[in-house]
């Protein structure tokens, strides 16, 4: 229980997370999509997956080290322009955990890592609660390699541009659990057009199409929206809500054993 409390302190009570609340709640049901705002139904939703990854047999890179390699000198897209440091990934290559975030910050654009700064630590924290680290159990990568002004959200012909190397690290790591974390990295490789993530998160995606199929995805909160969120003791927090989706991703990791 100690690192259920412990499980968001970084510096202060503002970003602690878990109360004692949270020992009553169980693990979130492996339920149906809810439907979004906009009428779209639950089909609708997972038919939309294989519109931003191509099929295994198209992918551009022969192996992981040749995307990178392409990455580490890209000029694609604008994002080029202003970039310190490309960053590609960080953790175990070949970790059945892969976590997909939006793109990368100040923090990362200057150590060439994803998830460092402040939100990076909470993300560590998080899955450390659960016995799991980018060492030994993780792959982090994002959406696009290269920071985005302003720490925006990714363009679409900017996350198009980054998509062979996306694409390349799905196929070579080969993960069977994927995790997107915030609705940006949801958007952007799912291809919903207005993702919400305070419904789609804990709930479970059977992958589809050739790249995705046998893959097991689940959206959960960003870690940067986590910290806005001061901490409380409602059951239905965003940071008790973490809590939950970690322990349903240990379970599954384990499941796999």
């Amino acid at each position: 229980m100690d690192k259920q409390l412990n499980l968001f302190s970084i510096q202060d009570k503002e970003q602690s997370a878990v109360s004692d609340g949270i020992e009553s709640l169980g693990l979130p049901p492996k339920a149906s999509l809810a439907h979004e705002a906009s009428g779209r139904n639950e089909q609708d939703m997972l038919n939309s997956q294989s519109s931003i990854l191509n099929s295994q047999s198209s992918i551009l890179y022969s192996s992981l080290e040749e995307a990178k390699s392409a990455a580490m000198s890209c000029k694609k897209c604008v994002l080029c322009k202003e970039r310190t440091k490309v960053v590609f990934s960080d953790g175990l290559e070949n970790a059945k955990i892969m976590i997909i975030g939006e793109g990368p910050g100040e923090n990362e654009d200057l150590q060439g890592l994803p998830f460092v700064g402040r939100a990076g630590q909470l993300l560590d924290k998080i899955f450390t609660s659960v016995n799991l680290n980018r060492k030994e159990h993780l792959y982090i990568c994002n959406v696009v390699k290269c920071r985005p002004p302003n720490n925006r959200a990714p363009a679409d012909d900017e996350a198009e541009a980054c998509r062979d190397y996306l694409e390349a690290q799905i196929k070579y790591i080969d993960p069977k659990i994927i995790i997107l974390a915030g609705a940006v990295a949801v958007k952007k490789v799912l291809k919903l057009k207005d993702p919400k993530i305070t419904k789609l998160r804990g709930q479970w995606i059977d992958g589809m199409g050739d790249l995705l199929q046998g893959r097991k995805i689940m959206p959960i909160f960003h870690p940067s929206y986590l910290l806005r969120h001061e901490w409380n003791k409602n059951p239905d927090s965003p940071k008790a809500l973490m809590w939950q989706d970690i322990q349903e991703i240990r379970k599954s990791y384990d499941a796999l054993k």
